[in-house]
């Protein structure tokens, strides 16, 4: 860390301890608390401040953590999930082939090489794991598959054929133990399976152009991730997000399949849709986040239906975005403000003030040469990266898969 670093850091500390204070004070006073609920008060704004200041953190001490180096292509999917006490990334890529990572000791524990064409997609199955206790990854390709692989036994289970072109992204429900799979493809249509019975329950169709990317909305409050009765297949209030070649952003009722809400704005492909969380404050819930090869990152209002705001500053496509854990303080709205960030192929990776469509608050430039790109993004919370007291990470890393065939974590 540089002597301007330290500087930054150590006043920042100060900043955050001040402010704490002042909080504490302030609810003191209001709520004429007594001497034994001021700890536990200040054990709960403490907390809060951590995570407001995450980004500064990160923004002064993050670096190149990892690289994990097997693909001879493109890496355009990559997931994250915490199984048996392992902490595990899979990807999948250009080469055909599906990869899972051990984080905790930086090796590749499994391979699948079943796939004929490109990898696009790749999710660890949370429906699997949560009524078989079984580790499971699936992937969509343009062999026009979807495939599900036990890593542990190292055996593909099962392969969906339905669509008859390429398939792009791919999500499990959030309901329902994640019993639900859909899916987008360059024939246009979106497919809803029955991951328990293995069978498509719907057809979404509506787009004029291929659908490259999806999602499904977040948990609701009000449920858990438990088997309901409400609805068909208990999704009573579940949408589905789908980004096209069409250049356009449509959410579908997940039980109806009726077209809801339909976004025009972007002038070319949709490359990236993510909800925004329930659990987001401020303008983050109830919002659409979106990246295309027009440059641009854009978010939108899913109560109105309106464009909230236009992030430009990339010189190419946008390949991903997401939602990040950070926020910061927004001196003119005078509140806090969410943190999104997107990766491109001018080979940065942006964060963004979700309320401000002004510049860039912190930029991450990958120097491997021109035309590697930035195609997927992911958060993730590692259990070891916090060695020691004197370790000023802000407990947050970001990994990403870039168009040279390396994944990398930054944190």
């Amino acid at each position: 860390m540089t002597n301007n670093e330290k500087q930054n850091s150590t006043q920042l500390s100060l900043l955050e301890e001040e402010e704490i204070q002042i909080i504490i004070q302030h609810w003191i006073r209001t709520l004429n608390i007594k001497l034994g609920w001021i700890m536990i008060l200040t054990k709960l704004v403490v907390n809060y401040a951590s995570t407001i200041f995450m980004l500064n953190t990160f923004c002064s001490s993050s670096k190149l953590l990892k690289i994990f180096s097997k693909h001879n292509g493109t890496v355009y999917s990559i997931d994250y999930s915490t199984l048996d006490d392992n902490q595990l990334i899979c990807s999948g890529s250009q080469d055909k082939t599906v990869y899972v990572w051990n984080v905790d000791t930086n090796q590749q524990i499994q391979s699948f090489n079943g796939h004929s064409n490109i990898v696009y997609c790749v999710k660890f199955s949370p429906y699997h794991y949560h009524y078989h206790h079984r580790n499971v990854i699936c992937s969509s390709s343009s062999d026009k598959t979807i495939r599900f692989w036990d890593f542990k036994d190292n055996q593909q289970l099962q392969i969906y054929n339905n669509h008859n072109d390429s398939i792009g992204g791919i999500e499990f429900s959030s309901f329902n133990g994640g019993r639900y799979l859909c899916s987008g493809s360059y024939n246009n249509l979106i497919y809803l399976y029955d991951v328990k019975t293995s069978k498509a329950l719907h057809v979404f169709n509506g787009h004029e152009n291929s659908v490259w990317c999806i999602d499904i909305s977040p948990l609701q409050s009000n449920n858990s991730n438990k088997s309901n009765n409400i609805g068909v297949i208990g999704g009573n209030g579940y949408t589905i997000c789908s980004g096209s070649f069409d250049k356009t952003i449509r959410i579908w009722d997940i039980e109806t399949t009726k077209q809801l809400i339909l976004f025009k704005g972007h002038d070319d492909y949709v490359w990236s849709v993510k909800y925004g969380s329930n659990k987001l404050e401020n303008i983050g819930a109830n919002t659409i986040l979106s990246g295309s090869e027009d440059k641009s990152v854009r978010l939108w209002d899913i109560r109105s239906g309106k464009l909230i705001q236009v992030f430009n500053g990339h010189t190419d496509y946008v390949n991903a975005v997401e939602y990040s854990p950070f926020e910061v303080n927004n001196i003119e709205v005078n509140c806090y403000s969410n943190v999104i960030c997107s990766g491109s192929n001018d080979n940065t990776i942006r964060f963004w003030d979700i309320r401000s469509n002004k510049n860039e608050l912190y930029l991450i430039k990958r120097d491997e040469g021109k035309g590697n790109g930035i195609f997927c993004l992911k958060f993730i919370q590692l259990k070891k990266n916090r060695k020691s007291n004197s370790d000023s990470s802000c407990g947050i890393n970001l990994c990403y898969g870039s168009g040279n065939g390396n994944i990398f974590v930054w944190g």
